[in-house]
């Protein structure tokens, strides 16, 4: 019997009551007729159905409900937890329960006991998806879409292809950029530029006022000075903000031995990690809203450099481990079941694979050590709530790109000295 002609238990009691009167009504041979109907139709084993022709089809209520496992102090300690994770799911929260739980507790966040704990080590991931369904079911959380990119010229030279998915060496960076330009397209407005380690989930992000060769050039020498260990490969799609000669004259000094490469053209999945994180960590967090002047800018720059320390840091991520082809039991399409390793952040993933200085590891658990969560959390959203209070440009009057830029010396290419807020 096929699983889709399989009857759940409510619709064998009502086939099972119609056929009681009969059976009951009905001689030795009928009866037999009768259970080799219902063994088949049911599936249920032949003294099953016997047992049930002879006695009441009322369900009966158990005798002895189970006790609950958890009491309110989990709920609310999954509420806390879950909050400073930013509500992510319960495949990579349960992990890193506990390990949260000390951490909030050194911030006095949160009160734990060796029983919550303990209780926090045994829950199981289903439990903490239903509780947390119930703690959920009044904050709706929407997606959000990006905006696609063209391709250029200069790509002959650059060769075509996409990041492994069990890469396991850290560096290999896909890039893409975000449009915050609302409703319209025209004119000036702000982009985010991400990168993303396929190996670990290690996001960096800026802001850019336009999509000009010194707002984008000061943006990748931020990002890549600031990631804690070797770029091998940067891996951008074919957006021609990424390749043009000016573009290509900064990856010749800047990348040295790193590898530059880029997604096949109508390929749009060759970028898959990035495009992912695009819709969590910058759609979600700012929206399809207009974003477009020097003040909004430079408080995305402040507001990227703490969602750096919160994803990185702080929030744990799935890495898929394994890909196995499963047949369908209907005689239908194989299908591929994608099975996922336990969540870690992306810091103890880099820490797992040694690519670190000690000294550069021994930095970063510092700032872990000293940091709220759950008030860098809050921080993040204070400063959205900024960003999106800040007027927009004004029509007709030209929003100055270089006052948005991090070097100094870009800064003062329009033969101005700018004074950065």
């Amino acid at each position: 019997m096929s699983h889709r002609d399989r009857m759940d238990i409510n619709e064998r009691r009502k086939y099972l009551d119609k056929v009681q009167p009969r059976y009951r009504e009905a001689n030795r041979v009928q009866k037999g007729r009768l259970l080799d109907e219902m063994v088949a139709v049911t599936g249920l084993h032949r003294k099953t159905v016997t047992n049930h022709m002879n006695s009441p089809l009322d369900r009966k209520k158990r005798c002895r409900e189970r006790g609950k496992s958890y009491g309110p102090d989990v709920d609310d300690a999954l509420r806390v937890i879950a909050e400073s994770h930013d509500d992510i799911c319960a495949e990579r929260l349960q992990p890193n329960l506990v390990p949260m739980a000390e951490q909030l507790a050194r911030h006095g966040e949160l009160v734990v006991t060796e029983a919550l704990l303990d209780q926090l080590r045994r829950i199981s991931v289903s439990t903490v998806r239903r509780r947390l369904g119930r703690l959920r079911q009044d904050e709706p959380h929407q997606r959000r879409r990006k905006r696609a990119a063209k391709p250029s010229g200069l790509l002959q030279q650059v060769p075509m292809g996409r990041i492994p998915w069990d890469v396991g060496e850290p560096g290999h960076f896909e890039v893409d950029l975000v449009h915050h330009c609302g409703s319209s397209s025209s004119g000036l407005y702000i982009c985010t530029l991400q990168m993303l380690d396929v190996a670990t989930g290690w996001t960096e992000r800026a802001a850019v006022l336009g999509r000009g060769y010194a707002a984008m050039q000061d943006a990748f020498q931020y990002l890549l000075a600031r990631i804690p260990f070797p770029v091998l490969e940067v891996h951008p799609d074919n957006d021609s903000v990424f390749f043009n000669h000016h573009m290509f004259r900064f990856w010749g000094r800047r990348l040295c031995s790193a590898r530059l490469s880029r997604s096949r053209p109508y390929h749009k999945n060759d970028n898959r990690f990035v495009e992912q994180s695009n819709s969590s960590r910058v759609r979600d967090y700012l929206g399809d809203v207009r974003l477009d002047t020097v003040a909004q800018t430079w408080s995305m720059h402040h507001l990227y450099d703490r969602m750096w320390l919160y994803h990185n840091i702080f929030q744990p991520v799935m890495r898929l481990k394994e890909k196995r082809a499963v047949p369908d039991p209907d005689g239908g399409a194989t299908r591929v079941q994608r099975i996922h390793d336990q969540a870690q952040t992306p810091f103890e993933r880099l820490c797992a694979t040694g690519v670190l200085e000690p000294q550069v590891q021994a930095q970063l658990e510092a700032l872990r050590a000293a940091t709220n969560p759950r008030q860098l959390r809050e921080d993040i959203y204070a400063r959205l709530d900024y960003i999106f209070n800040l007027p927009g440009a004004v029509a007709g009057q030209s929003e100055n790109v270089y006052m948005t830029l991090r070097d100094p010396h870009f800064r003062e290419l329009d033969h101005v000295k700018i004074l950065v807020p």
